[in-house]
């Protein structure tokens, strides 16, 4: 799985940021698409995942050398335990198995609120801030928009976004995904909230999380 700072190449960073721009020409909104490795590191599966692998392999490796000895048992599930858990770690396709989907768009959506606020998406002059939350690990986007919006546009009218976007990351071309959908955004919030004389771009056109 590519990490967020290396899923845009630089060209469709500056295309993606080049939409943002062209949308928020017809519109006093703010357009922040971003993009993240994963919403949560959730550690339950690993430990679940690890847990359960390495029970098997002590169990086998003690009946089948030791005599079903715990002094086998031991020391083997010790040690597969963590090997387990670092594989499940460096394989996303095999750690997403392990996790509920559910708790994918919960953690999606919690991620996308602390975001908001650690980002000033609710600092905007008008409340008119949207953020686009891409996060790779989970294959899940979440649309926010701020108290302004909401007032005027209901929150099913992201659901096309959101499905512009996802539908782009599973045919390989999120790229241009990304671009239509901030374009899309921009049409739909030029009803309510036009440009104004004294607009300025009060956010980043795009945000690319770096690991810590």
């Amino acid at each position: 799985m590519k990490s967020a700072s290396e899923f845009f190449s630089k060209e469709e960073q500056q295309e993606i940021e080049a939409a943002v721009k062209a949308a928020e020409t017809r519109t006093s909104g703010e357009i922040v698409p971003m993009v993240v490795d994963a919403s949560y590191e959730y550690p339950r599966a690993e430990l679940i995942g690890g847990g359960t692998l390495a029970l098997a392999t002590g169990l086998l490796v003690s009946w089948a050398v030791g005599g079903e000895s715990i002094w086998w048992f031991l020391p083997v599930f010790i040690v597969s335990f963590f090997v387990f858990q670092q594989l499940i770690r460096n394989l996303p396709d095999l750690k997403r198995k392990l996790i509920h989907p559910g708790e994918f768009d919960v953690e999606v959506r919690e991620k996308a609120l602390v975001s908001f606020v650690e980002q000033g998406l609710h600092e905007t002059r008008d409340k008119t801030g949207v953020l686009i939350l891409i996060s790779l690990f989970e294959r899940r986007v979440q649309v926010l928009a701020d108290s302004g919006i909401n007032a005027k546009v209901p929150q099913n009218t992201w659901d096309e976004i959101v499905e512009m976007i996802v539908s782009g990351l599973k045919s390989g071309d999120a790229c241009n995904a990304v671009c239509k959908a901030v374009t899309r955004c921009g049409e739909l919030l030029q009803e309510h909230f036009p440009i104004k004389d004294d607009d300025t771009n009060e956010l980043p056109n795009l945000i690319i999380e770096e690991k810590s």
